[in-house]
């Protein structure tokens, strides 16, 4: 039996299964920044969803060419070679750039969630362009290919797949530019206070968080190689698939079970954030772990994410609206940090020389960053160019950076399919004088849910002509409780409909039964009805006026 399989060279086939298993993981990893998108969209406020959705598209888009015509080059000099851009490289060459390619817009796409909301375009694009060409090189060009950590310590510096240097970078990098910015109009009170602002889909950001954990396995597993020599790789490979299902679940736990114990209930937010620092903390020892290991990280990674949110808040007063730094920042340092205490038997010799290299490599890697980020945001913000001005904050960034409405009619809606019946007839009395000869206008302010019932009681009484605004407002129904990421905020203005009915021969108080009847509920928040008079009426059309044009 001829097989072009077994005929070909070992050494080709182990390289040709290599790469394509890399450009798999390759692409799973690019997949997470379908993750990422709905994630950040999803915590940040209906108005600035496009302007999230932009970024997070042009960071690939600017970041990827850059990193290929730049950075790669950038990378070379600083590991002590020469300058050489993945462009001067053959074609083999360039599938472990796309592989380097992918991890280091992973770092840059993770600023945007926390400067969200207020950041000028240009700026965050142009820090892009820095970032990939210059100072995400640098972090790597020191570590994974220079080993510089290792010539200054004597140990190693153990970052598997870039707990520290990808996660931790971009969430330190976030943490920088978000406090060189400042916080986004009416988060704090001038009393140093916090104003909770929640985001507007809840659902999209558990959704970006699966897609991201399911993109993780390219991230972890993916660096793994399935072929080579040695039982070792077969070991590794299913440590790391291991060590990474486990830490993400406990880092959900984790981050649920802290958020309980402070405020009495499982925040949902707090879970799917949680979840993503338990991957963030193993990522940078999935391959050395122990599968106890695994759980000490995930658990801790996930608790400290709530306590360290709320010290970014509170006391360091920096509004990091995508949690960011807990989330990749503090979570990559942690799970860095642990590496020589809990990775299995045999793999570290001195814990002490271990935990100084780490210690070592996470310092130098922090300074960096947090040096080039504020530098680079410190000028954008001298020249003006940093934030949008306060009329485009409060407007939103999706009109005034990019001129949309990411909801042009869901996010004003428009009540019509509410299942009342205008009526097919206007039924007008003969004779009388009611309301005394007057027009009268009857004003209801009724929940949104009874308007149907109201239009149908409307019509049968021969008053089916209406106007309907939706407003919001505050009578004697109790204020609302809500909570966004484990802190509770207030909701005491009501979204209500206010019904407007103008009268003139059709009694006002047929009308105000009408309404009382189509909208009583019998709970607090029912609604008012009031009647007051109207000087005169004009119809455009005809040109009638008075009780005629009614």
């Amino acid at each position: 039996m001829e097989s072009t399989l077994l005929q070909s060279d070992p050494e080709m086939l182990i390289e040709a299964i290599n790469n394509t298993w890399i450009l798999v993981a390759t692409f799973l990893i690019f997949f997470m920044h379908a993750g990422f998108a709905m994630l950040e969209a999803g915590q940040v406020r209906s108005k600035n969803v496009a302007n999230q959705l932009t970024k997070n598209l042009l960071t690939w888009s600017v970041g990827v060419t850059v990193f290929f015509l730049i950075g790669v080059g950038v990378e070379s000099v600083v590991a002590g070679g020469s300058f050489e851009p993945a462009f001067t490289g053959d074609a083999s060459s360039w599938i472990g750039w796309l592989y380097g390619a992918v991890f280091a817009m992973t770092a840059a796409t993770i600023v945007s969630g926390a400067v969200a909301g207020r950041a000028k375009l240009r700026a965050y694009v142009t820090y892009t362009f820095l970032l990939a060409a210059v100072i995400y090189p640098v972090v790597t060009g020191i570590t994974w290919a220079g080993g510089h950590i290792e010539t200054l310590t004597g140990t190693p510096f153990a970052d598997f797949a870039g707990g520290m240097i990808v996660h931790g970078m971009g969430g330190i990098a976030g943490l920088t530019a978000a406090w060189v910015l400042g916080p986004r109009m009416d988060r704090y009170n001038d009393d140093g206070s916090a104003n909770v602002i929640p985001g507007h889909s809840l659902t999209f950001a558990v959704l970006g968080t699966l897609i991201l954990a399911f993109g993780w396995y390219g991230f972890n597993v993916g660096t793994s190689a399935i072929v080579g020599e040695g039982a070792f790789l077969g070991d590794q490979l299913g440590r790391v698939a291991m060590t990474t299902t486990i830490s993400m679940a406990c880092g959900a736990m984790g981050a649920g079970f802290v958020a309980w114990l402070k405020t009495g209930k499982v925040d949902t937010l707090y879970v799917a954030n949680g979840l993503l620092a338990g991957l963030v903390g193993i990522t940078a020892i999935p391959d050395t772990a122990a599968w106890w290991g695994a759980f000490v990280v995930g658990g801790l990674a996930g608790a400290q994410l709530p306590i360290v949110f709320e010290f970014v808040e509170q006391k360091l007063k920096i509004d990091d609206v995508c949690a960011v730094f807990p989330v990749h920042g503090s979570a990559g340092i942690l799970g860095t940090l642990l590496f020589p205490f809990v990775a299995a038997p045999g793999v570290v010799d001195s814990v002490a020389n271990a935990f100084v290299a780490q210690v070592a490599g996470v310092l130098i890697i922090t300074a960096w960053t947090v040096g080039a980020t504020a530098l680079i945001w410190f000028a954008f913000k001298a020249v003006g160019q940093a934030r949008v001005t306060p009329e485009h904050e409060r407007d939103g960034l999706d009109v005034s950076e990019h001129g949309v409405d990411t909801y042009p009619e869901f996010g004003k809606p428009e009540v019509a399919t509410d299942g009342g019946t205008a009526g097919t007839e206007v039924l007008r009395p003969d004779g009388g004088n009611p309301n005394g000869g007057e027009i009268k206008m009857v004003t209801a302010i009724v929940r949104p849910d009874r308007l149907g019932a109201i239009k149908t009681a409307l019509a049968d009484a021969g008053a089916p002509s209406l106007t309907v605004t939706n407003v919001s407002g505050r009578g004697s129904q109790p204020a609302k409780k809500g909570q966004w990421r484990g802190e509770e905020y207030t909701v005491d203005l009501h979204q209500k409909v206010k019904i407007e009915c103008v009268v003139a021969d059709i009694p006002a108080e047929d009308v105000v039964d009408a309404i009382s009847e189509g909208a009583h509920t019998g709970e607090p928040g029912d609604g008012k009805i009031f009647v007051t008079p109207v000087e005169s009426a004009y119809q455009i059309r005809t040109g009638k006026t008075g009780t005629d044009a009614v």
